[in-house]
């Protein structure tokens, strides 16, 4: 059985500032998506619809609070409401950790429409540039959950090597934030960014990636000790499946939208000239 190694949460401290390794990962995912982008950016058939290097900062920026806010809105409205009603301040500390995937999915979506708008672009088509963008800045923040000792798994047995003892709790259990940093992150981006390297139907793309992490997710979820959870014809489902289900539904409808779009004729994309 292993130990978690439980390193300091700090990683630089001068005086009284403090950097946090939670953060620091949030600054690698950040770092991640602008080294991706700008290979994503000269691949043929994503070349063709003017993206720029100029484009990607911006988007990042307006990302940034999407995925800041709408990820602690979500762990605030979807996992620990009563929490956060007795303790509001705590709201702001996201130094501590606690930040919702399914929040900063919503909060994304979000920032990117205002984004679309500003820039005059397709929105479908922004959000098909950037899901590629996206797998290894989450696995980037399970990372910060691992290191934080944040979201333990279930009980796992002894026998399992990498069964292992997590800070404050008395038995073994699966190092769940590991499960989710290898198969929601590292393994979702390698299939993504395979299906994405050659053109897509219009919505193609994003709906994949929701499909792919939500099926990823609804997996994991079995390893990991659940906020909450309900019992649906006798059979317990966790509070991030709930969350994941819609996410399943919605991206299967549009990916069928997609391809059947394209079947009929419809182009998926349209070529855009780059800004002058």
């Amino acid at each position: 059985m292993l130990i978690h190694p439980m390193p300091d949460p700090i990683a630089i401290q001068i005086g009284p500032l403090a950097v946090h390794w939670y953060g620091l990962m949030y600054v690698l995912a950040f770092a991640l998506f602008i080294i991706l982008g700008r290979v994503r950016i000269k691949q043929p058939h994503i070349a063709v619809l003017g993206w720029k290097k100029e484009d990607l900062d911006d988007m990042l920026f307006y990302g940034m609070l999407g995925v800041v806010i709408g990820g602690r809105l979500g762990e605030v409205l979807f996992y620990r409401p009563e929490y956060f009603l007795h303790n509001p301040l705590e709201i702001f500390m996201v130094w501590h950790g606690g930040m919702s995937f399914h929040g900063g999915f919503l909060g994304v979506i979000l920032a990117m429409y205002l984004w679309s708008r500003k820039a005059g672009r397709n929105l479908f088509d922004v959000l098909d540039f950037i899901a590629p963008l996206v797998p290894l800045g989450y696995a980037a923040g399970r990372l910060g959950n691992f290191i934080n000792a944040e979201l333990p798994g279930r009980i796992a047995p002894d026998t399992l090597p990498w069964a292992m003892q997590w800070p404050g709790i008395p038995y073994p259990v699966h190092p769940s934030p590991i499960y989710q940093m290898l198969v929601d992150g590292i393994l979702v981006f390698i299939i993504l960014w395979l299906y994405a390297r050659k053109q897509r139907p219009r919505m193609a793309v994003g709906a994949m990636f929701t499909l792919l992490y939500g099926c990823a997710r609804f997996f994991t979820e079995y390893f990991r000790t659940p906020d909450w959870e309900v019992v649906w014809l006798g059979v317990p489902i966790t509070s991030g499946q709930m969350l994941s289900l819609p996410m399943i539904v919605g991206a299967i409808a549009l990916l069928v939208w997609a391809y059947k779009s394209q079947v009929m004729g419809t182009p998926p994309t349209k070529a855009r000239p780059a800004n002058t």
